[in-house]
């Protein structure tokens, strides 16, 4: 998948409804995970994440750490891919394998009763996956499916187009997909080496949630885990350096419609402006039909069905960062709009806008803490992010903490029109003088990579 445009890690982050007590468990071995306890179902649901996912690939090995995760549970041990997928069912147990830019992620959902199997079926995905010639070439071609789809997306093609101006040649800049071409040359021994990279004890952050105790836990843990290297073989990845500057760029594209994607400087969770600028983002783009742009460019001039802004939070690099389609003669006119939007935040807001960012922020986070699965995945992506174990009974403090003040400020301080680059894919009217073009040949999406 390629790196959504205002995916953040925190959407993930639930405050529930009552306070949550986090363990903090460390197994025989020495393997770290963070627990949530509940013993009302006989369920059990796990979340693994890897430091530095797909952003280890090696150098000209785009995609390797992509097609090697989706071949993890294609056999294992001695059973092929058909035994392999047999035997997770009749066990009831669930697994699921992402490759994302900040972490490789591996979910895991076992019943109690069969929890010690399904914990050795995982080990096994883990420690002796197979990668046979006939399930490399089947998830092969599922991926180059996949870049050829997002080659006649313009959505997508947006958002490459916008991540290789923001990144360069960091990892962010291009799909952890990777290109076809990269795609197509991936060897066995280039997903063994793409395995070692990033399955390590050292790379994994762990929570888990439901019908297991501490010393269960931990003793499931060394079973799964405790077979991969210490250490990972490759180094985690450098902070990218945002490369952004102001202006638009004009992807050519044959439609009645343009997409418009935009981005300007975010801020990382730990800077202490980030709650004020998470209810700026909610007032300006982010709270639906709330936010200003969508009263200023959707319902009262009908520009747009729809206009949202986000901010995305990666490990190495962050954006603030918003898109929308209009109509190819609209686009000049949205544009505008949301330079204004962009610039009017600075001004400040009202306490009313305030008042109403902080009662939907505190009592929308309570709606996605919904079951172990959700916790299992918010207690590895709070370690992911470095954020403490108290965070979950906390955060709605900070929000309420938060003032008109603490909001125009950060917004003066990264709201800058003139620092917004655009990215249109389409014939966008009424703006042409200012834009460059980015078209290949044949008029297809230039190649990021």
């Amino acid at each position: 998948m390629i790196r959504a445009a205002f995916a953040l890690i925190l959407t993930l982050l639930a405050v529930p409804a009552h306070a949550i007590e986090i363990q903090q468990v460390t197994s025989p071995g020495g393997i770290k995970a963070w627990l949530v306890e509940d013993h009302s179902i006989p369920f059990t649901a796990v979340t693994f994440s890897f430091r530095g996912g797909a952003s280890l690939d090696a150098a000209g090995k785009r995609g390797a750490i992509n097609l090697m995760t989706a071949t993890l549970e294609e056999g294992a041990g001695q059973m092929k891919a058909t035994e392999f997928a047999q035997t997770a069912e009749s066990l009831g147990a669930r697994f699921s394998f992402d490759a994302g830019d900040d972490s490789l992620t591996i979910g895991f959902r076992t019943l109690t009763e069969n929890r010690d199997a399904s914990a050795d079926l995982l080990k096994l995905a883990l420690t002796q996956p197979r990668f046979d010639d006939d399930a490399i070439e089947r998830v092969r071609a599922q991926v180059q499916s996949i870049i050829r789809s997002e080659a006649t997306d313009p959505q997508t093609i947006a958002a490459k187009e916008m991540a290789q101006l923001a990144w360069g040649d960091h990892p962010y800049g291009s799909s952890v997909n990777g290109t076809a071409e990269s795609v197509g040359k991936l060897t066995r021994q280039d997903l063994v080496v793409a395995k070692n990279s990033v399955l390590a004890r050292d790379r994994v952050l762990v929570g888990a949630a439901g019908d297991i105790t501490p010393d269960e836990l931990g003793l499931m843990l060394d079973t799964i885990l405790g077979g991969l290297p210490e250490t990972g073989t490759a180094p985690l990845p450098e902070q990218a350096q945002l490369q952004l500057t102001g202006g638009v760029t004009v992807v050519d594209w044959d439609s009645p419609q343009t997409i418009v994607t935009f981005s300007g400087p975010g801020l990382p969770i730990e800077d202490p402006d980030y709650f004020a600028a998470t209810i700026a983002n909610h007032i300006m783009g982010g709270g639906g039909f709330s936010s200003r742009m969508m009263d200023e460019i959707r319902e009262k001039r009908g520009l747009t069905y729809g206009i949202g802004t986000g901010l995305a939070t990666g490990i190495y690099g962050q954006t603030w960062a918003g898109g929308m389609a209009s109509a190819n003669a609209k686009v000049g006119e949205g544009v505008a709009l949301i330079r204004q939007e962009w610039d009017r935040m600075t001004e400040g807001v009202t306490e009313q806008e305030l008042a109403d960012a902080k009662t939907y922020l505190t009592g929308e986070y309570a709606l996605r803490f919904d079951g172990n699965g959700s916790i299992a995945g918010i207690l590895a992506g709070m370690q992911l992010i470095g954020l403490p174990a108290d965070y979950v009974n906390t955060r709605n403090a900070m929000i309420e903490a938060v003032t008109a003040e603490d909001v125009q400020r950060v917004a003066e301080r990264l709201l800058d029109a003139d620092q917004l680059r655009f990215v249109l894919v389409g014939r966008p009217e009424g703006i042409a003088a200012e834009a460059t073009e980015a078209q290949a040949d044949d008029g297809s999406a230039p190649e990021t990579n």
